[in-house]
């Protein structure tokens, strides 16, 4: 199989892939086409069907498996797939994980070093509050196995574990490194701040919003989980249950970005700043993976994700 991140352009293409989404559009001459994306477990690529009543061009929809026939050209600087031919793939033909992007990360020893980080918390109402969680073998089944994202960052199984784990591990260098912060409430923060994504996206391979998700977003469908859960816990200080749902509330920063509000504690700024960081790290890491400019090309073109034009760096002597 040709996985998607082995793609080249003049590729010739004879395998089957996952239609992760498809809609028909028009191109300027009033020419109907489908604009699709195709899917494996290394990633997405777009793909083009020009001539849908083309002989050979099979119906499909989004979430089938499809036998494409076709070839890879590059347009704007990523591959793009035009298919000549497609059917859709009949069960036995493929092997469902092959096309559910995974964390490169085991998924046991992240949860390991998670829990390490979890230890270290030692308010007693902290700790209850984590452990209503993380000792629910159903809702660490969810978490551990669910994206961070549609999209962006962290958008594979096993995304919200790592994204979670790379956030509270900042956060808790932080809380060592400038002392005046509240070490227990930075923590407790980091490790739930992104549990409403459960609930915002459905999991793989969907992994698209829900209508809570739509409505909502996670920020608030996280903090109503969170404040639930304060309000069954009875010696919970109240002031400590608003400074956590500040902390989870604002760590996208700026309210242009989605927070409700902007942050106004020293754990929030240093919460929503670990957040970003490992965003935007993982952003450009998943940029230059996929990225299939001409070889020896250092500049990759515009991220409009990271806003500018990304650059790989020149290889140590």
């Amino acid at each position: 199989m040709k996985y998607i991140n082995e793609m080249h352009e003049s590729d010739r293409l004879n395998d089957i892939y996952l239609c992760k989404s498809m809609q028909s559009a028009q191109t300027k001459a009033g020419r109907t086409y489908w604009n699709v994306t195709l899917q494996d477990k290394t990633g997405a690529v777009n793909a083009k069907v020009w001539d849908p009543d083309s002989p050979g061009i099979a119906e499909f929809e989004a979430g089938d498996y499809i036998w494409v026939v076709g070839e890879v050209v590059v347009f704007n600087n990523a591959n793009q797939v035009n298919i000549r031919q497609s059917r859709k793939a009949t069960e036995g033909e493929y092997t469902p994980s092959d096309y559910v992007p995974c964390s490169s990360r085991d998924i046991d020893e992240m949860y390991g070093e998670l829990r390490k980080i979890m230890d270290s918390v030692k308010a007693p109402y902290m700790k209850k509050l984590l452990s209503h969680y993380f000792d629910d073998p159903e809702f660490k089944k969810k978490f551990c196995f669910h994206s961070a994202a549609k999209s962006v960052h962290h958008g594979f199984v096993g995304g919200l574990l790592e994204h979670t784990l790379s956030v509270a591990t900042l956060c808790s260098f932080y809380a060592k490194h400038y002392d005046y912060l509240d070490h227990d409430l930075l923590v407790t923060a980091a490790i739930l701040h992104d549990i409403g994504k459960i609930r915002e996206l459905s999991p793989y391979p969907d992994n698209d919003y829900t209508d809570e998700g739509q409505l909502l977003g996670h920020i608030m469908i996280g903090a109503h989980m969170v404040s639930g859960v304060i309000e069954e816990i009875e010696d919970f200080p109240k002031v400590k249950a608003n400074e956590l749902l500040h902390c989870i509330l604002s760590h996208h920063g700026e309210l242009e970005f989605g927070s409700p509000k902007k942050p106004a504690l020293a754990e929030a700024i240093a919460l929503s700043f670990a957040d970003n960081t490992d965003a935007k790290m993982e952003t450009m890491k998943e940029a230059l993976a996929n990225n299939s400019g001409p070889t020896g090309v250092s500049w990759q073109g515009f991220n409009r994700y990271l806003d500018s034009n990304i650059r790989r760096t020149t290889p140590a002597d």
